[in-house]
């Protein structure tokens, strides 16, 4: 399976666009985006654009938009919104959590996780599991790298971490800390990666 996901457009319409393109052109599966896409009020001609290219999109909240303007779009475009939820395809399982542990519409720890596990639970049995936030997890690399870069220290989320611990899916795409976008790391047995809004090209 191949998958474009990316995240954080904050509204920019040219990156949408130049998404959606290569998505098209890379004749992808599915496109997951992870949050942030559009700022409060603004949701114009930023994810209509894959629903034009007829894309399969998965689709979550982050910290910049309400979990309501999510499944607005999600239904408007015909896309899933994750949150608390999953997806099969094939023999892999996608399930997320929108939001965050700040922003409009602030999880707590303890929700982040349950959300995560109720999609969990409809996979589990599925050999390759993909977990879709727009949060980081704490003690990760991007974590690490928001508090010491001199930039706007953002925590990881706990309630992730003890996701992946004891999920264990095979990737975890996130987002949310622009600087680290491109990081990939290892927690445990799970690949860890900031897709930011350059995006990134997964197969599994």
């Amino acid at each position: 399976m191949k998958i474009l996901a990316a995240g954080d457009f904050h509204g920019d319409q040219t990156i949408a666009k130049q998404l959606a393109e290569q998505a098209e052109k890379e004749k992808v599966d599915l496109v997951i985006l992870n949050g942030d896409l559009v700022e409060e009020g603004q949701a114009e001609g930023i994810t209509g654009i894959f629903k034009e290219k007829g894309q399969k999109v998965l689709i979550v909240s982050g910290n910049h938009e309400m979990p309501a303007t999510t499944q607005f779009l999600a239904d408007l475009y015909g896309f899933t919104n994750l949150h608390a939820y999953s997806l099969q395809s094939g023999n892999v399982g996608v399930f997320g959590c929108g939001g965050a542990n700040l922003g409009l519409s602030q999880l707590s720890e303890k929700e982040i996780f349950y959300a995560l596990r109720t999609g969990f639970e409809r996979v589990k049995n599925l050999p390759k599991k993909i977990m879709v936030t727009h949060v980081h997890p704490s003690d990760s690399m991007i974590e690490k790298l928001s508090k010491t870069a001199g930039i706007i220290p953002m925590s990881g989320s706990s309630g992730l971490k003890k996701a992946v611990d004891e999920f264990k899916p095979d990737i975890l795409i996130c987002g949310h800390v622009h600087e680290a976008e491109g990081i990939e790391e290892k927690i445990g047995k799970t690949t860890v990666l900031n897709v930011g809004k350059k995006g990134k090209i997964i197969e599994i």
